[in-house]
Parts: C-alpha cells; structure tokens; sequence
C-alpha cells in the first residue's frame, strides 16, 4: 500500500486532482438522469400523465439505495482503503449507465424496461452513496492543513462540475440535433459518454496513492454501523441534522428550477437549460472561494450564514422565480439562492470528516449523510412536484425554509470543527 508524505506537497496536489476528476465523472453519469428525466420518461413507462413523476420516483429511489451504499462502501473504505472504495464506486455507477444507454424503450421491451431503469438506478444510487464519504475522506485528508477547507471544496466544485456538464451536453445535442431525434434516441447518448468516461476513472484511480491517515489509523478498531452509533452518536446525529436543510436546499435550488422553470414560470426546454447552467458555472467557481475562507475564519459562520440567509429567503426567491419572464431575472434569482447555499456546499464534506477518528471516518462521513440525503435530498423534486399537483405548490417554499431552520439550530449549537479536527490527531 502506498501512502503520501504530508512534505511532499506536489504528490499531495497530483492526488487532490485525480480524485477530484474522479468524482466529476460519478456526478456527471448521477445527473445525467435528472437533466434527461423529461426526455427519457416517455420510454420507460407506460403512455399517461404520469410519466414524469414516475421518473422522479425512480430518481427517488436511487436515493434511498445510497444509505445502503454510503454503509457497505464506507465499511469498505476504512477496512481497505480510501482507494479501494473509490474505485469500486466508479465500476458501479459505469454499469448503471451502460443499462440505462442500452435498454429498449418500454413499447419494445413493456415492464422490462423500467425494471432495467430502476435495477440502474439502484446501482448508481449505491454507488454514490459509497462516493461520497469515500472521496470527501480522501481529500480531506490529502490535504494539508492550512488548505483543508480550500482543497476540501473541490468534491463539490466536481459534485457541480459534473451537473453542469452534463447540462452543456444536453444543451449541445440541443443544438445539434433535432427536437424529435433528441427525444426519440439522442438522448442516450450522454449516457453512453458517461459509461465510457467511468472506465476511464477507473483506470485512473487505481493509480492513486493512499492517504497517510489511512496507513496511521488506530489498530484494532473496526469499522462498522454498530460501532459508530455506538461510540460516535452525537457526531452522527450532527451530520444528519446539518445535511438535512443543505442538501434539500441543494436540489430545491439545483435540480428542481429546471422542472420550475417550465412548469411554473413558462421558459422553453432550452430557456430553462441554459439559464441553469450559467447559474451552476458560478456556483462552482465561487466553492474554493467560500473553502479558503472557511481556513482563515473557520467553518461554522459559513454555514450559520447559510442557515439564516436560507430560512430568511428560500420563500421570497421562489415567489420572486414564479413571476421570472426574462432568462436574465431567472439567472440572477437562481445564482442568488445558490450563492446563499454555497456557505453549506463549500465545506460540509470537510466538516463532516474532521467530526470523526480515521478508522471510521468514511463510513461517519457517508451513512449519516447518505441517510439524510435519502430523506430529504433526493425526494425534493417529486416533493415539489406533489405541492404543485395539490394546487399549492407554495408549500414547497416552506418545506425548504423550515428545514434549513431546522439545520441552523445545528450550525449554531454545534463546535467549529476546523479547530477541533479530528484530522489533526490522526
């Protein structure tokens, strides 16, 4: 097993680099789905109103695969190295998009094919429930300390990197195919791209080094469920209650405006897509911003910040998007809520590894927050989607503040881990 000396800062950025392209490869073929969802419905469900919703529940579904995912991959993880785990994720998330690319459509196949949709589904869902707390481990503890927060950030930068390149592809057949091609077959393609480009990572991690806190964790300790809510309860229930409002707040601000814009504020396919993606350009830029911030003022006011920007605004931001006509006011509303849910995204991989001992540390980081993700992450567009069908989509709204206001109270009780870090006794 190789492991990386702490002196030797450009081994240390080589591996920081190849683990984050890495995980920008994972989040792409993971939201691929969610920015096809429109496209793909039609051929893996029977004719009816509900083809959308019934690929958001499938969207859904992958979530709560994660939980079981984030348990397996980061036993896995703390038992045979943050390495190991990676790549056994990206093999994992390569066979859900291969399935998803090459299935027949359901007036070939009937049933068959969404039983192959979802069977894809709960494989990538596994998978990025293991990647999570494998890839935020690892960078965290690659990095160096006077950087953590800064380095640490670029599991989201890729997390977005990934949405947004997936975005850009569909925006790129958009422009080059037609309209009743793109629906018919060209919109397997991303996924073709993304199985293809998984066996590329996984090539790639193979040949990254290990972590140092890895080869020095604690001997004679196990990694598993048990053991960590037994012996690390309150730091697990801190990770699940400060997840719970980012993460909704994540995909209500992400994910589900590009559904909103269609739906509620009347923008076209295209309208809405690239609106999204601009938004989502600056989003990610500003992630090593908010990070190397966090080093030099610590983590909690960032995600106290969060906490009262979102309670406060979530609700007149949406209000505001539903009257949205031109793609401008869209931009400039959706790059402000992301903005605001920046203060959590920036650094919540490196709060939640510096909460835990090395020789649990990837399963702390991963089942908690798969948990959480489960509940209220990957739910929050069909939850959305549920308000609007109920004639009062306005609930939403509320939904995400309360639950932001409910992870604020976390924010504020809780230790600012960047001086109290676990990392740091490693």
């Amino acid at each position: 097993m190789t492991s990386i000396d702490a002196t030797q800062p450009r081994h240390r950025l080589r591996s920081i680099l190849g683990g984050s392209a890495g995980n920008l490869v994972e989040w792409y073929d993971w939201y691929a789905y969610a920015v096809l969802a429109s496209y793909l419905a039609p051929h893996y469900f029977a004719k009816g109103a509900s083809q959308d919703i019934s690929a958001w529940i499938v969207f859904a579904i992958g979530f709560f695969m994660r939980p079981l995912g984030g348990w397996l991959m980061g036993v896995y993880g703390d038992r045979h190295g943050r390495k190991a785990g990676l790549t056994l994720s990206v093999t994992l998330m390569c066979a859900g998009s291969i399935i998803i690319a090459a299935t027949p459509s359901y007036s070939e196949i009937g049933v068959a094919a969404t039983v192959a949709l979802v069977v894809a589904r709960l494989l990538q869902g596994l998978s990025l429930g293991g990647e999570y707390g494998a890839s935020a481990t690892y960078l965290s503890e690659m990095a160096g300390k006077k950087h953590r927060g800064f380095f640490s950030s670029f599991q989201y930068v890729t997390l977005i990197s990934g949405q947004l390149v997936a975005l850009l592809v569909l925006m790129a057949l958009q422009a080059a195919m037609s309209e009743a091609d793109l629906k018919q077959w060209g919109w397997r393609i991303p996924f073709a791209v993304g199985g293809v480009l998984a066996l590329g990572v996984f090539w790639l991690r193979r040949r990254l080094a290990e972590t140092e806190s890895f080869a020095k964790r604690e001997a004679g300790k196990k990694s598993s469920a048990l053991a960590l809510f037994r012996e690390h309860p309150r730091e697990a229930a801190v990770v699940m209650l400060l997840t719970a409002g980012g993460t909704l707040a994540f995909y209500a601000y992400t994910i589900y405006p590009i559904a909103f814009l269609k739906k509620t504020a009347g923008f076209s396919d295209t309208e809405a897509t690239q609106v999204n993606a601009a938004a989502l350009f600056v989003f990610m830029a500003i992630q090593p911003l908010a990070g190397a911030l966090s080093d030099r003022i610590g983590r909690k006011p960032l995600m106290v910040a969060f906490g009262v920007l979102g309670t406060l605004l979530s609700y007149p931001i949406f209000v505001a998007m539903e009257g949205a006509r031109e793609a401008l006011t869209a931009f400039l509303l959706m790059t402000g809520a992301l903005v605001i849910v920046t203060g959590y995204t920036s650094i919540n991989a490196v709060v939640k590894a510096e909460l835990f001992p090395a020789h649990i540390r990837t399963l702390g980081v991963a089942l908690p927050y798969a948990l959480a993700n489960a509940l209220f992450g990957g739910t929050a567009p069909w939850v959305a989607l549920q308000f609007k069908a109920f004639g009062w989509e306005r609930g939403f709204y509320w939904y995400v503040t309360a639950m932001i206001g409910i992870s604020l109270i976390t924010y504020l009780r809780m230790r600012d881990t960047a001086k109290h870090s676990q990392i740091l006794e490693d």
